[in-house]
């Protein structure tokens, strides 16, 4: 059944790992996706690793079902087909240092004389204007600089990035809502815009507590480790053989006294430090040793059934291969095999989106450099064998045999 998106099409200018990520989401729902690439080399994240049998399992993690065609957007051949092939696009998605495309006359001002429904979405690292618009700016600039890092570790430690690239991650996922959103006015008004999306703006607005604490206290956050900064207990603990994570939230009543009966310190339930959630936040010093030591007294899987039989929220403290083989990811097929031109089949994690009516079909693979150049300017801007040659050789366009 065809995805939701069947029939968009979709210009991917993007590199490395926001705007990728932003456009294998889109493919991944049922867009056509044709990355535009450098003719040498292509993404750069095409060198990244970790290589699978000398293939870039990075590249294939973030675009994968994606064309690639290369063009080299300096030479005035190779702009005049992108501004025809976005003149046959819905949307079109960059991530290049604000002023770039314009510098191309690929500009959104530029572009939309060509296409007015065009979606044209432009991600940065501090939005398209602004003091700071043309300074790059990479994932951990931005972690840095939206304030995570500095909540992030334990309690006097320093700045600590977390595992994984939120600042690229997070505007890749609010570009693809800021398209879907274009689309749908596209719909009423019949005409593209302009989606700006700001990696720095992006980061901040999902420390939702950390910056709604400073806006409404004044108090600036700092690290507070597994914690959650105002309830109490909800964080890591350790056990006899592992780590595990409680849970217990304000507003249901009955979990602290169940989950002091459990630990076997049913004298806590009564204690006034330890009445509620906020009492138990501002006592934590004293509270913590009680807990710590309990805990470390039964195994992760004892915790987890006797917690869970008592409805009190609680998990293993997974690594990524135990966090792959939970059942509840494996009932949902997250993992799939896409297709690969030399390795036959890969492992990748598909979107985490389930509907009801167009469910996922099989995920697209990645494709080699430059692999559909000939074939997409062939049946789509209706190029002959000769003027792909002659735009071949005067090094305009790429193919896959320059790869």
């Amino acid at each position: 059944m065809p995805g939701p998106l069947t029939g968009l099409r979709v210009l991917d200018l993007t590199r490395v790992l926001a705007g990728p990520f932003c456009t294998m989401i889109l493919s991944d729902l049922g867009a056509e996706v044709i990355k535009v690439e450098r003719r040498e080399g292509g993404d750069l994240s095409r060198g990244s690793g970790p290589f699978l049998e000398g293939e870039s399992y990075y590249f294939m993690s973030v675009n994968r079902g994606k064309q690639s065609i290369t063009i080299d957007l300096a030479h005035p051949d190779g702009a005049r087909i992108l501004r025809d092939l976005a003149g046959e696009s819905d949307v079109l998605v960059e991530n290049f240092v604000p002023g770039t495309m314009a510098r191309f006359g690929l500009g959104y001002d530029d572009l939309k004389t060509v296409n007015s429904r065009l979606v044209y979405c432009a991600i940065s690292g501090f939005g398209q204007t602004g003091p700071y618009a043309r300074r790059p700016a990479l994932d951990i600039v931005i972690q840095a600089m939206g304030g995570i890092m500095s909540i992030t570790g334990e309690p006097g430690g320093g700045p600590i990035r977390p595992g994984t690239s939120y600042g690229d991650i997070t505007a890749g996922l609010y570009a693809v809502v800021g398209v879907l959103a274009a689309l749908q006015e596209r719909e009423r008004s019949g005409k593209g815009q302009l989606v700006d999306v700001p990696m720095l703006d992006c980061q901040l607005s999902v420390l939702e507590s950390a910056v709604g604490r400073y806006l409404s206290t004044g108090e600036v956050p700092g690290p507070v480790g597994t914690r959650h900064p105002t309830f109490t207990p909800f964080q890591a603990f350790e056990t006899a053989d592992g780590w595990v994570v409680v849970a217990i939230v304000g507003g249901v009543q009955d979990q602290w006294p169940l989950f002091c009966s459990a630990i076997d310190h049913v004298e806590l339930i009564d204690d006034p430090r330890f009445g509620d959630g906020h009492q138990r936040t501002l006592n934590y010093d004293a509270l913590i040793p009680f807990l710590t030591d309990a805990m470390r007294r039964k195994t992760t899987g004892q915790w987890l059934q006797e917690l869970g039989e008592l409805g009190i929220a609680c998990g293993p403290v997974n690594t990524v291969d135990k966090a792959l083989n939970e059942p509840a990811v494996q009932e949902h097929r997250l993992v799939e095999d896409a297709p690969h031109p030399r390795l036959g089949t890969v492992p990748l994690v598909r979107t985490p989106i389930g509907l009801s009516r167009t469910p996922n079909g099989p995920l697209g693979g990645p494709a080699d450099l430059g692999q559909h150049t000939d074939e997409l300017l062939t049946n789509l801007l209706g190029y002959e064998p000769e003027a792909l040659t002659a735009l071949k050789g005067s090094e305009a366009i790429g193919g896959i045999e320059d790869s």
